[in-house]
């Protein structure tokens, strides 16, 4: 089994409302086992980042401006993605933007391309009813070290 663990950075919350992917990070695994064959690119979104989103990512217009449009990087994404299972957390996120770039460019939606989507935040609420399970607070509480992040 191929998945792909999938993460986005944004430049604000609000897929529908214009904002826009500014990276993807993809790691694959085969079998559950880690391949090193990996995809991670930066996106210029021709618009600014929200304070907010800004301060998690720290991805400014400055380091974005030399960087590939959406619509470069898109069937690259598409190709390296294709027939594998996504492992997201709060996948609607991530899937409502990719969508949102593929439907600006009259592209299919990217789960008429994937063998299927996995979401480890619902995985996380039904294994941690009542508990605060965003990345930050699995990682302190499974002891992964993401002082990397």
């Amino acid at each position: 089994m191929r998945q792909i663990f999938f993460d986005t950075e944004t430049t604000g919350l609000a897929a529908e409302g214009g904002d826009r992917i500014i990276e993807i990070g993809c790691v694959e695994m085969l079998n559950r086992q880690l391949t090193g064959n990996n995809l991670h690119l930066y996106i210029n979104p021709q618009r600014a980042s929200h304070e907010d989103a800004l301060r998690v990512h720290g991805l400014t217009e400055a380091f974005l401006a030399d960087k590939p449009l959406f619509a470069q990087i898109a069937d690259q994404l598409l190709e390296f993605l294709a027939g594998a299972e996504l492992v997201i957390h709060n996948a609607p996120f991530d899937i409502g933007f990719v969508n949102a770039e593929l439907k600006r460019l009259r592209r299919p939606p990217i789960t008429d391309l994937v063998g299927g989507v996995r979401d480890t935040l619902l995985m996380a609420r039904e294994l941690f009813p009542g508990k605060a399970n965003s990345l930050d607070a699995l990682c302190r509480r499974l002891e992964v070290d993401n002082s990397n992040r």
